[in-house]
């Protein structure tokens, strides 16, 4: 009995169609990032666990749920990498980026694996494009780089179907304060709670804010606010902020409860959402984090960045751009009627692309019988087909077949060396 072979639950193929829309979305972000001069990145997949145990927090459900560990020959225990920011950080660490003390403004690509339970919108590998401005403090920074985020949304025609959230989690002080509240308030209320928000509210009540019970949610409308528990400098950065998000005419929403999934943030904390989502409605989140340069051996380095979810992306630009995803096709096919002339088409398809090099030019090397290209030209998307037919090939001409316009013209193969626009005009 033959064993039927499919990808691991939560990960998942992404095929030609596919990766070649994802690859002209990328490229529209990395122009604009190349415009602000951000630079980029790589890191390994895999890190030392305790890397990610030390930044992110031993009392999240990243470490305790849904980290991939597994020990290497030499009993290492190392870790898939579940973000971007950590491995991004220990990266300019061990390589002295941040010596020179210099703006550092940083970008990076690709896959993330989180042990989650998968739907849409969700999987256990998953793609990110992260973005780390490290050097600077100040609030200016923080609405540079919101503004860079709803730049790169217009260009993606999806601002009109995002939604900017907005909050301040304020210091570790403020924080402690805060949780100390959130104690006293949920123990009033302790039968309401789960299992899992019990131990929470031992560990790290901050999280229970997140959480999806319907009976928290309820409770949430008369819980402390950590706004309310903010130092002066924290709340008129966050004040200040905002203004300049008004002016510039950002729709944006404060949320009091928005405090993200990771213990390393400090003050502007931000994610753009969408309703037409689902439930896995975050598709870009950030914030602030001026500790942890230092808190992971570095020098201390004020630091803000983001990472947009490219699932989620390409998820909603189908949604709303349906058609911009049925014109995957070939500008120029190049088939032959003999097989004496492949020479000649290769040949032929690479003095196109010299010409051409940004279209995409196919040689057809199955030999066809005569006439077949008609049926051919419906199957193959191509914009273009050039038949070789050998009776024309003895008059030194080209049939040239424009497949959606189903129009056709003979022209001599010098006209196409000499004037390549043939083809459009």
């Amino acid at each position: 009995m033959s064993i039927k072979y499919q990808s691991i639950r939560g990960m998942h193929d992404l095929l030609p169609c596919d990766t070649y829309y994802l690859n002209t979305i990328e490229k529209k972000i990395k122009n604009i990032l190349y415009s602000h001069a951000y630079f980029e990145i790589r890191f390994p997949i895999v890190e030392k666990t305790q890397l990610f145990e030390k930044a992110i927090g031993n009392n999240t459900d990243i470490i305790h749920k849904e980290m991939y560990n597994f020990w290497d020959k030499k009993q290492n225990k190392i870790s898939l990498r579940p973000e971007g920011t950590v491995s991004c950080i220990r990266a300019c660490i061990q390589n002295n980026i941040f010596y020179d003390s210099q703006i550092q403004k940083l970008w990076y690509h690709g896959p993330m694996f989180r042990y989650e339970r998968p739907q849409k919108g969700r999987f256990r590998q998953f793609y990110q494009l992260g973005v780390e401005f490290f050097g600077l403090k100040n609030y200016i920074t923080d609405y540079e780089v919101i503004m860079l985020t709803t730049e790169i949304w217009k260009k993606l025609n999806l601002l009109q179907y995002l939604k900017l959230e907005i909050n301040s989690i304020g210091q570790i002080p403020d924080r402690k304060i805060f949780a100390s509240e959130l104690i006293n308030f949920f123990k009033q209320h302790i039968s309401q709670l789960t299992q899992h928000e019990k131990k929470l509210l031992s560990t790290n009540p901050i999280r229970i804010l997140d959480s999806k019970n319907i009976y928290i949610q309820k409770l949430l409308k008369f819980a402390p606010i950590l706004n309310n528990y903010l130092n002066i400098n924290s709340y008129m950065r966050f004040k200040k902020l905002c203004k300049l998000l008004s002016q510039s005419k950002i729709n944006y929403k404060i949320n009091n409860r928005l405090v993200r999934g990771l213990d390393y943030y400090n003050d502007t904390v931000f994610e753009w959402t969408s309703k037409y989502l689902g439930s896995q409605h975050t598709i870009c989140a950030g914030g602030r984090y001026d500790n942890l340069v230092e808190y992971l051996g570095g020098k201390k380095n004020a630091a803000i960045g983001f990472a947009i979810g490219m699932d989620r992306l390409f998820i909603l630009k189908k949604l709303f751009n349906p058609n911009y995803f049925k014109n995957f096709f070939i500008d120029i096919n190049i088939i032959f009627l003999q097989s004496i002339y492949s020479v000649f088409a290769i040949y032929l398809s690479n003095r196109l692309r010299l010409i051409w090099p940004k279209f995409r030019i196919n040689t057809s090397l199955k030999i066809l019988k005569n006439n077949n290209y008609k049926n051919i030209s419906k199957k193959i998307k191509s914009n273009f087909l050039l038949i070789l037919e050998p009776n024309m090939l003895n008059m030194n001409k080209i049939l040239i077949k424009n497949v959606f316009k189903k129009t056709k013209k003979i022209i001599s193969i010098n006209r196409i060396f000499k004037r390549p626009c043939v083809f459009i005009n």
